[in-house]
């Protein structure tokens, strides 16, 4: 797969990072395109290559095409808007990175395959840190023959891939991980937020979950956050709504009620609403500490 000419639509943090990684280890980056045209220069300057207006062009000067969009509507439109990646699709590989709804996974990998197109969904499970290492947790869904294909070259990106199933399995196979991720989180937002209430010392009871069963990954990654106010982004309090918004229609549409998930969504659609948004999801804990909500009043 070096020899396979390599496209990005979606060069953020994570998309960046994929892209910097796959050119230090031999493959050819192409063409780049993101949304915010500057961004997208400073990486092709970096990493000697091309950034492209049209989105388009990265389909028509690459062989396979990662993306890392937002939300459902950055998916429609780079894969069904006038100007879009299925505008030269025969026997391309597209390979779909974001967290959206299963259904639009499912939507675009049908045209795709009308196209004569390969599409997989590639949903990560991993920090910025780990794209740059190409030590991503990655979750595949499509054609296996697709996966199969496409797998020597992810292997240069990933510490583990994960084969889910058909279409869409893997989107909402992330959403699920996405949503006890987030309730995990607030949880332990409010366990720190009431033993500062009760005066006791915040690094002695992160010390003692980290012995019980109050232990989680959440600890590990948001705890010293929360208990330092240090909410520099990894993942966004705006991306942990979204990603429980699509978690919560999927348990909708298949009858469920799922109580904490309702309550979690609430929390980060409130960090939404108080100008929290685009801080890490760990940012919780300002609406959860008594003093830091007192914060948030005067403000």
């Amino acid at each position: 797969m070096k020899s396979s000419r390599i496209g990005f639509v979606g060069v953020g943090r994570m998309g960046a990072n994929m892209a910097r990684r796959l050119h230090d280890t031999g493959h050819p980056v192409v063409a780049i395109h993101d949304a915010n045209a500057r961004i997208a220069t400073q990486l092709a300057q970096e990493l000697g290559t091309k950034a492209v207006e049209k989105v388009s062009d990265v389909s028509r000067l690459s062989d396979v095409i990662f993306t890392v969009v937002t939300d459902d509507a950055a998916m429609r439109a780079i894969f069904l808007g006038p100007d879009n990646l299925f505008t030269d699709a025969r026997g391309k590989l597209f390979i779909n990175c974001a967290t959206i709804s299963p259904a639009v996974h499912v939507e675009i990998q049908k045209k795709g395959g009308e196209l004569g197109a390969e599409v997989l969904e590639a949903p990560m499970a991993s920090s910025l840190t780990h794209a740059r290492e190409g030590k991503l947790y990655m979750m595949l869904a499509g054609k296996e023959e697709s996966f199969r294909r496409a797998e020597p070259l992810l292997k240069d990106l990933t510490l583990s891939l994960r084969y889910i199933g058909g279409p869409g399995k893997a989107a909402e196979l992330k959403a699920l991980v996405n949503m006890v991720m987030n309730i995990n989180t607030a949880g332990l937002a409010e366990g720190l937020g009431l033993a500062e209430a009760l005066g006791l010392d915040l690094k002695m009871v992160k010390e003692v979950f980290s012995q019980t069963g109050a232990n989680s990954r959440v600890l590990e990654t948001d705890g010293p956050d929360m208990l330092e106010r240090e909410h520099s982004t990894f993942f966004s309090a705006s991306h942990a709504a979204k990603d429980s918004g699509i978690a919560l229609e999927l348990a909708k549409r298949h009858g469920l009620h799922l109580p904490l998930l309702e309550a979690s969504k609430r929390q980060y659609d409130q960090m939404i609403k108080v100008g929290l948004g685009e801080i890490d999801k760990s940012g919780i804990s300002e609406l959860t500490f008594r003093s830091r909500k007192a914060d948030l009043a005067k403000e």
